[in-house]
């Protein structure tokens, strides 16, 4: 079980979760002191990426497939809130980047192996893709009237288009898809979000948000699960229940055009 984003936060404490029922996880990170720290934890091998950079996504990809002849899981969990505009080396708006073009990329280049191994591919998403506004796929680097926060909403809603693509292409060819939503968790990332969702992470509320380890929940169950048993492939999920998306998420064409898209931004196409 391949989870990104492993070295903090719901990342780290599914990789914790599923090690304790004898799953073998492998950890990846962008920080090479919190990602060896997790994987020492836990008797893991460990893996080191920035999303920000494609050519690290690429080398990332080759390890794991040179290293690991099946994948039964791949979490696609890294992701976070940037801030202010910024653009990759390649090109790229970050938050898009790193939320979905970056995993679009990981999961593509990892095909052979996820469908030889009959894979569940699994995307950490967020109940905010309901508040992204369109997508101009004209217009993914955000250059008009961009806010910090319609970004990430908006890179959250590409998880689940993207998780619906996958199914709809490779559903056939065995492999499982979900998005899911952790609930509003007790993380690090808070400390990256914008004003607008400040409120969400004030220090009284700080006692009612979920831990980490609850946040993890839905995610282990999804890895350990048995799809098309106990859940349904191409769907957004919410405490181990199907939940409601954006409405755009549904969108099949825009799905499409958004896997289009991203094959042409990640140079697959």
């Amino acid at each position: 079980m391949v989870i990104t984003g492993a070295s903090d936060g719901i990342g780290a404490a599914a990789a914790r979760q599923l090690k304790v029922q004898g799953d073998r996880v492998v950890i990846v990170g962008r920080s090479a002191q919190k990602t060896e720290h997790v994987a020492r934890e836990l008797d893991a091998p460990f893996y080191l990426a920035d999303f920000a950079n494609f050519d690290e996504v690429r080398k990332l990809a080759e390890r794991l497939q040179s290293d690991l002849p099946r994948i039964d899981v791949l979490a696609n969990n890294a992701g976070g809130l940037m801030g202010g505009r910024l653009l990759t080396i390649d090109g790229n708006e970050l938050t898009i980047q790193v939320n979905h073009l970056a995993p679009f990329l990981l999961t593509n280049l990892l095909l052979e192996t996820l469908v030889k191994s009959k894979a569940s591919v699994i995307a950490t998403s967020s109940l905010l893709n309901r508040r992204a506004g369109p997508l101009d796929l004209d217009d993914l680097t955000l250059a008009k009237g961009y806010s910090a926060q319609d970004a990430y909403c908006k890179a959250k809603l590409m998880n689940i288009l993207f998780t619906q693509e996958l199914h709809r292409r490779l559903h056939s060819r065995g492999i499982a898809a979900a998005a899911f939503h952790p609930g509003v968790v007790r993380t690090n990332f808070s400390n990256e979000l914008g004003a607008s969702f400040s409120f969400l992470y004030s220090s009284a509320l700080k006692y009612v948000l979920r831990s980490p380890e609850k946040g993890a929940e839905t995610l282990v169950w999804l890895a350990t699960a048995s799809p098309d048993r106990d859940w349904k492939s191409g769907e957004y999920y919410q405490d181990k229940k199907i939940s409601k998306a954006n409405p755009r998420a549904y969108d099949a064409d825009l799905a499409s055009q958004l896997w289009d898209y991203s094959a042409k931004a990640t140079a697959l196409s």
